[in-house]
């Protein structure tokens, strides 16, 4: 029971799936974390630091909290990442393998954990708690020669059924849609960012729409029982959550969501079915060492001990989505969609150099990496890759004020100060080749897709139509005044 021979060919494609996660991560961390919650952040680290205990969030950051130390932590993650998914511990002496690869996998986590607690709103998603309960338990699957340890595989395939399970269960104690198998009508319109073949599914038929709809219910409700059958009931459990993860990757940006499911799917699997399907081979394995062995137990007691409150939360009739309960993120509760946006808002922020702003003002937009501005630009894909300032614009276009969105006033004023590393999160800066903006202003649309003959008439992707003003035009003067935390200098 404790050893898992028939699994050391799964470790290894797992282990590398997961490297290449964090290694994006640690990407998006080196690009974004700076200007989104650094020292002069749209949310500022100190804001972290003086709103939350050590105990509460544990972060390196809470006791050095500069810019200097988040790019030291996240090129270093780039850095160890990289090794992992180089396999560097399988290069290693096998007395020296596993105890290379829980160094190595230890000083990911705690990096990782680092981003998550101190990276406020623009961290608050269920994939960066689902990274680390994964790049956790892999601290403990081993290396070299010897057999990564059962218990730890099964762990895994415990993390996949929360996972899937709490989507499925938030569904359908969510919107109608999901129970009258309307959902995807609008799901593609109105996702987070869609991608270029999000239009296309959203033209297919509403009877292809309703068998996506229960298909969705029969994957993330039925099929999660499955992981844990015997062979090949497991591997076809894994197969159909795979292929389930691939179409919405092909159809939406979910940053690692999906990609993480399905490396999270790969422990379904054993050495024997992987081998008759794919050109490797594992070699024969050594027992599993006494020492890892016991940590497995250890592990898997701690997960049990902490998953009943995920689980109450799960078969609770409030469920909750996506919540970590301890500070660690070690067991996590997950759940995605319970409700369908029906309508697509968007915030577009446009700049002018006027210094007066008049009706013959004239506005020049900002255009963004991955949510719509222009209509005549295609969706593009972005995934696995994470934009998290266009992901949260998602969220904020849902109100009709920032009044929730601390951060927003001084993403504006970021814009009229012309800082660099805020524009590096954006596709353009309209004002790149002239003077800066005086004032800027943010407009509130509803966007929708075009038909098949708007497009074909005007080759545009997308319709709009202003419903009001997001932020009337403000100067920088004005953000100083009104923005939380704005230096007056």
């Amino acid at each position: 029971m404790f050893h898992g021979e028939e699994f050391w060919l799964v470790r290894l494609l797992f282990q590398r799936g997961l490297a290449l996660l964090y290694l994006l991560a640690f990407l998006v961390a080196a690009f974004q974390f700076r200007p989104l919650a650094g020292e002069d952040g749209l949310l500022p680290i100190e804001w972290y630091a003086e709103g939350a205990s050590f105990r509460e969030r544990p972060s390196l950051f809470y006791f050095v909290p500069t810019d200097r130390a988040i790019g030291f932590a996240a090129w270093s993650g780039v850095g160890l990442a990289a090794l992992a998914l180089l396999a560097v511990p399988y290069w290693v002496p096998d007395s020296y393998a596993t105890p290379a690869s829980m160094a190595l996998w230890t000083a990911m986590w705690l990096l990782y954990l680092s981003f998550v607690n101190a990276g406020q709103t623009f961290y608050g998603y269920g994939w960066e708690s689902m990274l680390l309960e994964t790049g956790f338990l892999a601290i403990f699957l081993g290396a070299g020669s010897v057999a990564p340890p059962f218990l730890i595989i099964l762990l895994l395939q415990w993390v996949l059924f929360r996972n899937m399970f709490g989507a499925g269960l938030i569904k359908l104690r969510g919107d109608d849609c999901w129970r009258d198998l309307s959902c995807m009508d609008s799901h593609y319109e109105t996702q987070p960012i869609p991608n270029p073949v999000s239009w296309f599914a959203h033209h297919l038929s509403k009877r292809v729409h309703r068998v996506e709809t229960f298909g969705n219910h029969v994957v993330e409700l039925a099929v999660p029982f499955l992981y844990f059958a015997p062979q090949p009931a497991s591997a076809l459990a894994g197969l159909a959550t795979i292929g389930f993860q691939g179409w919405l990757m092909v159809t939406g940006n979910f940053a690692w969501l999906n990609a993480i499911t399905i490396v999270l799917a790969i422990p379904t699997f054993s050495d024997g079915v992987l081998a008759a399907v794919l050109p490797l081979s594992a070699p024969a394995a050594a027992a599993t060492p006494l020492y890892l062995q016991a940590l497995a137990v250890v592990v898997a007691l701690v997960v049990v001990a902490m998953s009943i409150r995920p689980v109450e939360n799960m078969l609770s009739e409030s469920q909750t989505m996506n919540t970590a309960f301890d500070p660690l993120h070690l067991v996590n509760t997950y759940g995605a969609f319970g409700s369908i946006t029906q309508t697509r808002y968007e915030i577009v922020i446009e700049g002018t150099t006027d210094e007066a702003v008049t009706d013959d003002t004239v506005w020049r937009e900002y255009r963004f990496k991955g949510k719509p501005t222009d209509p005549e630009r295609r969706p593009p894909q972005i995934a696995p890759y994470h934009l998290r300032l266009d992901w949260q614009l998602w969220f904020a276009a849902m109100a009709p004020t920032p009044r929730r969105h601390p951060w927003f006033l001084r993403f504006l004023g970021k814009l009229l100060e012309g800082d660099a590393e805020t524009l590096s999160l954006l596709a353009a800066d309209p004002f790149a080749d002239s003077e800066g903006p005086a004032h800027v202003r943010a407009v509130r649309y509803r966007y929708r897709y075009t038909t098949p003959e708007e497009r074909a008439e005007t080759g545009r992707w997308w319709h709009r139509e202003r419903v009001g003003s997001y932020v009337h035009p403000v100067s920088l003067t004005d953000v100083r005044r009104r923005a939380p935390g704005w230096s007056a200098d």
